[in-house]
C-alpha cells in the first residue's frame, strides 16, 4: 500500500518545482515571484521564532534547576549550520609538484653502512654510495652537577664564588626552558600536560617554577616585541587588522591582530572600539588628542550639532593634549554634551593627532572587514572579499528556484574575484574601466530573489572598499593572516581558557607575536628561544630580519601568495 503525503510535503514539493523563469506571462511571473519572496520571508521569521522559543525553553528548565537542549551541530539534526568557508572557492587550482622533503632536513651527522664483506660474490665492484636520511630525535636528559669553586679572602672578608656558564640561570638549562616556552606557546600545550611530558622524560620541576617561566620571564622578549612592531608597521603602507573576544580574570576584552607577512603582532585591550583600535596602531596605553582641521572634517562626517564645532573651537587649538587634560577641557566647556556625542569628539580629535605624529609609522590603508570601529581611522579602507563572499554563503533559500538563483550568482562571484587577481598580476587602465563595469552589473542586477538582491545592494554600496585593488594592485585581496591569527588565539583560549592577570595576557600577547613572526621569517621557534636564552646570538634581531626583506622588496609587489 502505498503511503499518502501530508499537505505539507505536498505544498514543499509544489513549491520547490516552481520556476518563475518558465512563467510566459509577464504579469503572472511577477505575481509569482512576489509570493515566493514573502515565503521566504515567512520561513525565516518561522526558524527566528523557533530558535527565541527554544532559547525561552532553555532559560525556563534552566530557573527550574534542570539542563536546556544541548547544542549539537550534526547534520541529520536542527543544529545543523552549513559550513561558511570560503577556501574552496577562492583557490585557484594548481597542478600538483610534489616537491622533495629532503630539501629542508637538516643533516646532523653521516654514518656509512658497511654490506658484509662475508655475504658479497668475489667479483662484486664498488660503485659508491646510495643516500638514505633517516629523522630521528633523541631526549634524554642532561643534568648537570656543577661544583663551584669557592674562595675566602681573609683581608677583604669576602667569599669568591665561581659563577654558572652564561647560558645557565637558576635549576634549569636554556634547553629545558626553550623545550618548554615552545610547546606552550608554538604547540598550544596546558602546563599540566608540560609537567607529565617533563616528568616522562626524567625532568622534575614544580608547577609554580613552570608557571613563573612561562609568564614573568618576558622582559627582554618585551624589547624585542616592541621592535619587531615598529618595524612591521615600517615595513609596508598596508596592514591587516582583525579582533578577537578575550577574558582577563573572568572580564571579557578584546585581542587585536595587526600584521602583514613579515610579521604578527598581538595586543589585548579593554574594549573593542575605535579607540582601542587607535591605541593598538600607536602601541601606546594612553592615547592624546588634537584640535585641528582634520579634526572638525571627521566631526562633520560624524554629523556632530554646529552648536559643538563653535565650542570646540574656542578651545586652543593645534594644541596636544593628554587623554585626563582633553576630558577636562571638555568637561569644564561642553558641560551638557551627550555621551555618544563626546564619544565623536574624542574619536576625532585622537584620529587627527595619530596622523600628525610622528611616534609610530602611520598606516595608510588598513585591510579589515567593514566592523564600524575600522572606519575612518586611515586614508583608505580596503575590505575583504573572503568575508564578503561569506555574507552570500551564509543565505539558506528555501524555495529551489531561489537556491538556483544562488548558485548561479556564486559561481559569478568567484569568477569575478578570480579577475581581480588576474589584475593584480598585471594591471592596467583598460582592466581596471572593464572591472569597475562588471562589478555594478554584477552587484546591482535584479534576480527576484529578495533576500539576494538586498545582500548585493549592500555590497554595492560597498563598492569603493572593495576595489581600491584597480588603484593599489599591491593590496591583498582578503584578510586571512589576520583571521587565521586571531582564531589561533582562539585555539589557545579554548586549550588554556583565558589568562587571570594582566601580567599573563601580556606574557600571551608578547609570546604569540614572536611564535607567528618568527614562522614567517622562516625561523624555528624553539632555536630562537634558545638562542636568546642561552644569549649566543646567532640568530639577529627580528626587527633586523623586517626591515632587510621589507627593504629588498623579497615577496613582490604584493607580499600576499594568492
Amino acid at each position: 500500500m502505498t503511503q499518502q503525503s501530508s499537505p505539507d510535503q505536498e505544498i514543499s514539493r509544489l513549491l520547490q518545482s516552481i520556476d518563475p523563469e518558465q512563467i510566459a506571462d509577464k504579469g503572472v511571473r511577477q505575481t509569482v515571484e512576489v509570493l515566493l519572496n514573502l515565503i521566504e520571508q515567512l520561513n525565516a521569521k518561522i526558524k527566528d521564532l523557533v530558535a527565541e522559543n527554544q532559547k525561552l525553553r532553555d532559560e525556563n528548565n534552566r530557573l527550574l534547576g534542570e539542563e536546556g537542549k544541548p547544542n549539537i551541530k550534526s547534520n541529520k539534526t536542527e543544529g545543523f549550520q552549513k559550513d561558511h568557508s570560503s577556501e574552496k572557492e577562492r583557490k585557484i587550482p594548481k597542478e600538483h609538484k610534489k616537491r622533495s622533503k629532503n630539501e629542508t632536513i637538516k643533516i646532523d651527522r653521516e654514518e656509512i653502512v658497511i654490506y658484509p664483506q662475508e655475504q658479497l660474490p668475489a667479483d662484486a665492484q664498488f660503485k659508491g654510495y646510495e643516500e638514505v636520511i633517516v629523522q630521528n630525535i633523541s631526549l634524554k636528559t642532561d643534568n648537570v652537577l656543577f661544583r663551584k669553586q669557592k674562595y675566602y679572602s681573609p683581608q677583604t672578608g669576602k667569599t669568591y664564588l665561581a659563577p654558572l656558564p652564561t647560558d645557565y640561570d637558576g635549576e634549569f638549562g636554556p634547553g629545558i626552558k626553550a623545550l618548554v616556552v615552545s610547546l606552550y606557546y608554538g604547540g598550544n600545550m596546558t602546563q599540566g600536560k608540560l609537567l607529565e611530558f617533563l616528568s616522562d622524560i626524567g625532568i622534575s620541576m614544580s608547577a609554580g617554577y613552570l608557571s613563573n617561566l612561562l609568564i614573568k620571564n618576558q622582559e627582554e622578549f618585551e624589547t624585542e616585541y616592541q621592535t619587531v612592531y615598529t618595524e612591521g608597521l615600517a615595513s609596508s603602507p598596508w596592514q591587516h587588522f582583525d579582533q578577537t573576544g578575550a577574558r582577563v580574570g573572568g572580564i571579557n576584552h578584546t585581542t587585536n591582530v595587526i600584521c602583514n607577512p613579515l610579521y604578527t603582532i598581538y595586543q589585548t585591550t579593554r574594549n573593542k572600539n575605535r579607540l582601542s583600535v587607535l591605541k593598538v596602531l600607536q602601541n601606546t596605553r594612553e592615547l592624546e588628542f588634537i584640535l585641528s582641521e582634520l579634526t572638525y572634517e571627521l566631526l562633520d562626517t560624524f554629523n556632530l550639532p554646529n552648536k559643538w564645532i563653535n565650542q570646540l573651537k574656542l578651545l586652543p587649538q593645534q594644541t596636544v593634549f593628554t587623554e585626563t587634560e582633553f576630558n577636562a577641557l571638555v568637561d569644564e566647556y561642553l558641560i551638557k554634551l551627550g555621551s555618544q556625542h563626546r564619544t565623536r569628539i574624542h574619536e576625532a580629535a585622537a584620529i587627527a593627532f595619530y596622523h600628525q605624529q610622528s611616534n609610530t609609522p602611520v598606516i595608510k590603508t588598513l585591510l579589515c572587514d567593514d566592523a564600524p570601529q575600522f572606519k575612518l581611522i586611515t586614508n583608505d579602507l580596503a575590505l575583504c572579499w573572503i568575508h564578503e563572499g561569506r555574507h552570500y554563503k551564509k543565505l539558506s533559500p528555501f524555495v529551489a528556484c531561489h537556491q538556483h538563483i544562488l548558485d548561479d550568482f556564486l559561481e559569478k562571484f568567484w569568477i569575478y574575484y578570480r579577475r581581480l587577481l588576474a589584475y593584480r598580476d598585471s594591471p592596467n587602465q583598460e582592466k581596471a574601466h572593464e572591472l569597475r563595469l562588471e562589478f555594478w552589473t554584477l552587484f546591482t542586477e535584479k534576480t527576484g530573489y529578495e533576500h539576494l538582491d538586498e545582500r548585493k545592494r549592500l555590497t554595492a554600496a560597498k563598492a569603493q572598499q572593495l576595489l581600491i585593488v584597480l588603484e593599489h594592485p599591491e593590496l591583498p585581496l582578503h584578510n586571512n593572516p589576520a583571521e587565521l591569527a586571531a582564531r589561533t588565539m582562539v585555539q589557545r583560549r579554548n586549550i588554556s581558557y583565558a589568562t587571570q592577570t594582566p601580567q599573563g595576557t601580556k606574557a600571551w600577547d608578547i609570546f604569540m607575536s614572536l611564535v607567528d613572526t618568527t614562522r614567517k621569517l622562516g625561523i624555528s621557534f624553539f632555536e630562537y628561544m634558545r638562542d636568546r636564552i642561552s644569549r649566543i646570538g646567532n640568530i639577529p634581531s627580528l626587527a633586523t630580519i623586517i626591515q632587510e626583506k621589507s627593504s629588498s622588496n623579497l615577496f613582490g609587489g604584493s607580499w600576499m601568495p594568492e
